[in-house]
Formats: C-alpha cells, structure tokens, sequence
C-alpha cells in the first residue's frame, strides 16, 4: 500500500536553493540572520547577501569555473553560510566535511569528491594540508582569520576575498535545479568508504517547502545551531530553513552543555533541533536547573531514535514540546514530520508532502499489513540524484521505479503515522553520528596481532549505541584490549573510536563470509538483561 500525507500537495518551485531561501529576505534586512554564540559576532540579512555576492564574485575573480567542487572544513561558524551559499551562487558545488576527521578520512573524501578549493579555519588548516599531501586537486584556499605564515602558501583571508564587493557576483549562475548538484554531503556506509550524497538545488528546495508545510516555524524565532553544518540535518535545518523563515539562528562551533544553556538562556532560544544525547542532556544533568530555558517552547529530535521516557522527562522538566522526525543524508533529509500539537509518544509523524511511503515485508518484498513491521521505502522530488561514482550503491539503494529503500524497519499506524523499530542496516548511530562497522573492523584487521573482528553496537544510555569490537587473535599473537582500542583511535573521529572490545575464539560467519552481528547482537543482549 503506497502511503502519502494527510496534507495536500505544494508547489515546489523551479529554482536554485539560495535565491528560494532569500525570497521574503527584504523585508527584514536588518534584522540579526546569523549569531555566533560564543563571540556574539552578527550578520543581519541584507550584510548576508551581501557577503554571499562578494564571496561569488572572489570565486569567479580568482578562476573558479561553475561545476567546480569546493570542500568547507569548519565548525558552525556564521561564515560557513557565506561560503556555502557563494560556491552555489557562483554556480559551484559544496562538499562538506566533518571537522573532526583524521586526515586519512579527509583524503578520501577530498581525492573521491573532486575538489579543487577549500574553506577553512586556521585552527583546521594544518590537518587539511596533511589530508592533501595525497592525489588532492585542491590548489586554492580560503581562511578565516589570520593564519601562519608558514602555512599561507595559495591561502587567501575571507575577509579581503568576500568582503571586495565591487566584485560581487550579479545574481545567479544559470544552473538546471533539477540536475545540477548544489551540495555533496559525504553518508557512512555499511561497507567501504563513505559515500557522497549528489544532492541537487531541486532536492534541497523540494525538502524545505515540504518541511516548511510541517513545521510551525516563523520570523520571531531564535534558533540554536549546535547539530553540525557538514551534517544535511543541520545545513538544511539549522542553516537554510532558518533562513528561509526569517529566523534569528545562534550558532555554537562545539557543544558544550554549560556553554549550550547559557547561549539558550542569553538569546532567549524559543526552538531547538537536536539529537537524542542533548535530549538526555537537558533530562538528566543537574546544570539545567540553574539556566532559564522559559522561552524554548519546541523541540525536534532527529538523526536516531528518542524513548518516550526520555521525551516525557524533558517536557515535564523545562516545559517544552518535544517531536520526531525520520529522514537520512539521501533524502535532503526529512520523509516523516510530527506536526506541532499532533506528536505521538514514540512516532516519527506522517509523510512529508509530495511523497510516497510503503511498508515492505523484508521476506516476500510485499507491502506488509497496517500495523506490523516492514523496510520503509521512499519516493519523491527529495530523493537525492544518486552516490557520486557509484553507480552499484546508487541502484541497491533507489530501484528502477524510484523507490529508494531506507534500510530502516517501521510500521505505520491508523492515523498515518510512523514508527521506527530496528534497522536492516549495519551502521552504528553514536551520538546521533553515523559510523560503519566495516571502516573499524578493517582497521583492526591492518593490526599484526588480529586474525579476525567483528564490530556491533551495543546500547548506551548517553550515546544511543556505542561501537564494540569483537577480536580474534591470531596465534601466538599478543595484544591488549587497550592497545588495540589506542590503534583505532589514532586513526578515526572521534566519534567512531571503539568503545568496547571483546577477545573470543572465532567470529559467527554464514557460508558465504558474511559476519552474523544478529548472534553477535543477540549474545550480547542475553549478558546485559
């Protein structure tokens, strides 16, 4: 049975995201658009276009052709809105990266997405030049802030590159929405490195009006941009729907609790988006009681499943309504929204507008009965274009009637609504963070000591799931928990580190290689109840 939502269709126009986004921007040009938390550091929107035009116009001054990729490797700054959005106005396409990745992890996304410019931070600058000792085709940079002049070789400063306005760019470069890649975020995978994301100006469009058809957002709100701008989550929510609304957003680089509540208390934060470990955060930890959070009235939690105990506690603790939503990096993010006021305990919400849903028996491939368990399957105007140069991953994720299978097993209830049960996927969702268990298990077979491993997630009250490895030794081999925990760490983000590691005589395997974490999952379960 194929599943839409319980509000109509919307027009979805043909246009490039950052013109969609500033539409009403004229009408509140000097209203504060971007804060930065920590400094207090504001653009109001009309200093934003302004500075968007002026990056555009330092890209095409300097040789930047349109299709051309531009890698941003930075925290949540105001400034990572300035160079996203003038990479797409200058017709380009933006990569983002996860600030915290080694530079093996960088490499591969750099040398995989084609990049040629970079965005970054001084702070940040050294791990991007160590990332580009490989076949990197990055030659130009741009910084914020003052940097070492040991590392200013083909480094230019933001400030004399956006802010020379008598070369902004005029309008838009002419691009077709519906093929032209705006932005390629980079999505974990079960096997293999992670993957980039070809999303278009259509896609991103396409999710903000249905989104925004949803979601009872407006002018007079003040946004915390804590969830991570490299993360679809965060650049679409956090970045352009705030923009798209006229909301004030106040960004923080890190999360930090004390730091969280006191810029929520400061700006009088009225919304939130966050992750479930935030959400335990403000249920949990006695420091929220010393901040006034009375003008935070709605909270969205995404990116991993969060308990009706844990929801409960926060809104019987500060007050504020707390919702789900359901999407991924391939679909620009959001397919399932609770609307404000209608939230069930433990649902995700409806069907985004313009979209279909089924329910997929993952054992005859049919359309499962209301009620019971099944793959959920997608299809709309928000499905991304594909994974770059990976036709094979592109067609076991979206098959040849558009349907893209999510690897996520739900049900839908009487009223529409949706709920997330368990997953057919591998990956391990840490702290709302994607990490793939074969990346780790990898790296520990690279060690001489191991003949074998395994990696599952096992629960955490504060992460969600934590990785845990599984490690055969080989024989006569010597090597501690610790030292093989330390091995991986040195080579992965930090949120991928192995949490726990388990040494055992053999690793579950079918006939055909593949490794059994069902048995692995269900052991481990059976010691910890």
């Amino acid at each position: 049975m194929v599943i839409t939502s319980s509000l109509p269709d919307i027009s979805i126009p043909d246009v490039p995201v950052t013109p969609y986004i500033f539409e009403n921007a004229g009408g509140r040009a000097t209203k504060a658009a971007l804060v930065d938390g920590p400094s207090g550091r504001t653009y109001d929107f009309a200093t934003l276009q302004t500075l968007i035009q002026g990056f555009a116009g330092g890209l095409a001054t300097n040789g930047f052709q349109p299709g051309e990729v531009l890698m941003i490797l930075a925290p949540n700054i105001p400034e990572y809105v300035i160079a996203l959005h003038g990479t797409l106005v200058s017709g380009g396409t933006v990569t983002t990266a996860n600030p915290t990745y080694t530079a093996r992890e960088l490499r591969h996304q750099m040398e995989d997405s084609g990049a040629t410019w970079l965005f970054t931070i001084p702070l940040l600058l050294p791990l991007a030049r160590e990332a580009m000792a490989g076949d990197s085709k990055i030659s130009r940079i741009v910084v914020l802030g003052e940097t070492d002049p040991a590392e200013a070789t083909g480094v230019k400063l933001l400030d004399a590159f956006a802010l020379a306005t008598g070369d902004a760019y005029e309008g838009h470069a002419p691009v077709d929405p519906a093929d032209h890649v705006a932005v390629l975020p980079y999505s974990s995978g079960t096997t293999g490195n992670p993957k980039g994301v070809m999303l278009t100006h259509r896609n991103l469009v396409a999710n903000l009006a249905q989104g925004g058809s949803m979601v009872a957002a407006s002018s007079d709100d003040v946004v915390i941009a804590v969830l991570p701008y490299f993360h679809v989550y965060g650049l679409q929510i956090l970045m352009n729907f705030n923009i798209r609304v006229g909301a004030t957003a106040v960004s923080l680089p890190r999360f930090d609790l004390e730091q969280f509540l006191q810029v929520m208390q400061d700006h009088e934060v009225t919304r939130a988006y966050l992750v479930p470990p935030i959400v335990l955060a403000l249920a949990k930890h006695p420091l929220v009681d010393r901040y006034d959070l009375s003008k935070l009235k709605s909270i969205v939690s995404g990116a991993a499943p969060l308990s009706t105990e844990l929801a409960d506690e926060v809104t019987d603790r500060i007050g504020a309504e707390i919702l789900q939503g359901y999407g991924m990096t391939e679909t620009s993010p959001a397919t399932h929204v609770a609307l404000v006021g209608c939230g069930k305990p433990g649902s995700v919400g409806g069907v985004v507008p313009n979209s279909e849903c089924r329910v997929v028996d993952v054992s005859t491939g049919e359309d499962a009965a209301q009620g019971n368990s099944g793959e959920i399957w997608v299809r709309g105007p928000h499905i991304m274009k594909g994974y770059l140069n990976n036709p094979e991953a592109t067609a076991e994720t979206i098959d040849a009637d558009g349907w893209l299978h999510t690897g996520d097993i739900g049900y839908v209830d009487p009223d529409g609504d949706f709920y997330i049960v368990d997953r057919l996927k591998e990956l391990i969702k840490y702290k709302g963070f994607q990490v793939p268990p074969a990346e780790l298990e990898g790296l520990l077979l690279s060690h001489g000591a191991v003949a074998d491993a395994a990696v599952i997630p096992v629960p955490d009250e504060e992460a969600g799931e934590i990785p845990k490895a599984f490690v055969v030794l080989k024989d006569g081999a010597e090597a501690t928990a610790g030292e093989l925990q330390d091995f991986v760490a040195g080579q992965v983000a930090s949120f991928k580190k192995i949490r726990e590691l388990e040494f055992i005589d053999a690793i579950p395997k079918a006939v055909s290689g593949k490794i059994l974490r069902r048995v692995l999952r269900d052991a481990e379960m059976a010691k910890r109840a």
